[in-house]
């Protein structure tokens, strides 16, 4: 049986090793979370730290608490995924957080998986692996960081996509198309169709995915547009 004075010791050992665990998720949660403030993202530097350590401390706690008893044939009578398994439907919360919805658009999920996939290095970190977090955490910047010119390349590159736009019945589709060759687009077709309170254009319209982003948010800012879909 142990000591009084080797349970301190074995007690003080334990704490140590959860203070570098956090140290370690705080330095990994900031390398990523400085990315993504650098870049004007809503889930920046003091974010991305708070979320990989409570994931870590969690981890660490739900590993421990189940080993506090054991089975005669050695077996830890609490389950030590049971805290650390709330982590991923937990982080959701703050996922779907930041995704914003508006007018049909969808913005957000960049953040939103830097959110849930930095819960994973905590994750990871608070359960002793080192390597495992370390190597996640340097993927996840190399992917931010060095894909960015090719994700704007990509961006940049015209295509052809189908739009429908509704208005008003009082709307012409001289207004429309005034909106859509001041973004740079070219019109290759358009068809008009009548209804009982509005009316609707289908375009095909060929542009750069930035010329097109823009067109539509033009387009969503009239008050006589009633949606804008595209294809």
């Amino acid at each position: 049986m142990l000591e009084a004075g080797s349970l301190g010791a074995v007690s003080d050992a334990l704490k140590f090793v959860l203070l570098l665990k956090l140290l370690l998720a705080t330095l990994l949660g900031g390398a990523i979370g400085f990315e993504r403030e650098i870049a004007g993202k809503p889930a920046g530097l003091r974010t991305n730290i708070l979320i990989c350590v409570g994931a870590a401390l969690f981890t660490h706690l739900s590993i421990n608490i189940a080993q506090i008893g054991f089975t005669p044939d050695g077996r830890p009578y609490g389950d030590t995924t049971r805290i650390a398994a709330q982590i991923v439907s937990g982080i959701g919360f703050l996922g779907a957080g930041a995704i914003l919805h508006a007018h049909g658009a969808v913005v957000g999920l960049t953040t939103a998986a830097t959110i849930w996939v930095v819960a994973a290095v905590g994750a990871a970190i608070g359960a002793g692996a080192y390597v495992e977090g370390v190597g996640t955490s340097v993927l996840i910047i190399l992917v931010l960081v060095g894909l960015r010119p090719v994700e704007r390349n990509l961006l940049n590159r015209r295509r052809k996509v189908n739009a429908t736009i509704r208005v008003q019945r009082e709307v012409r589709f001289d207004v429309i198309e005034d909106i859509v060759r001041a973004c740079g687009l070219h019109i290759f077709s358009r068809r008009t169709f009548e209804h009982e309170s509005d009316r609707a254009f289908e375009l095909e319209l060929i542009g750069t995915s930035k010329q097109i982003d823009l067109a539509i948010d033009d387009m969503r800012r009239r008050q006589d547009v009633v949606s804008v879909s595209v294809e």
